[in-house]
């Protein structure tokens, strides 16, 4: 099976159906679920899904629900190109034992729709420690979310 890191296609045709609110006002409620080696989400992956999701200690079904750290806004990016983003805060499961090799962000507010998958490269283990999800710079070349 396999991971890849992208927005999601269904994501991006609901950008222009207007199915996500990242805000300001009364944003839709976004989260993180964490997944195993064996699974299989990419581009194709349209709503979160239980299978190969992660289980362990300090870990539940569905993930944690995510903060909208720098809500809709635009800037350039380092190649001078304008871009649309949105950013969250970083999240964490404290006391955990689970091991993860990516992750999904969805809207649970609008049936579960898929947005991101994220591949961490490699498993990531925590053994009763803190397992941190550290999203990159809210700016136009780093948030997680981008248009160009």
């Amino acid at each position: 099976m396999t991971i890849a890191q992208t927005s999601t296609t269904s994501f991006k045709v609901e950008l222009l159906q207007a199915v996500h609110n990242f805000g300001p006002t009364t944003p839709d409620t976004f989260k993180i679920a964490l997944y195993t080696a064996a699974s299989d989400i990419g581009p194709a992956t349209t709503a979160y899904t239980a299978t190969n999701e992660v289980v362990g200690t300090g870990y539940t079904a569905g993930g944690n629900t995510l903060v909208i750290s720098t809500g809709p806004t635009s800037g350039n990016s380092t190649a001078s190109i304008p871009t649309a983003f949105v950013s969250f805060s970083n999240t964490s499961w404290a006391s955990s034992t689970i091991t993860a090799r990516g992750a999904l962000i969805y809207n649970s507010t609008q049936g579960d729709k898929s947005v991101a998958v994220l591949d961490f490269g490699a498993d990531k283990t925590t053994a009763n420690a803190t397992f941190l999800i550290t999203f990159p710079a809210s700016d136009a070349s780093g948030a997680i979310v981008r248009i160009s």
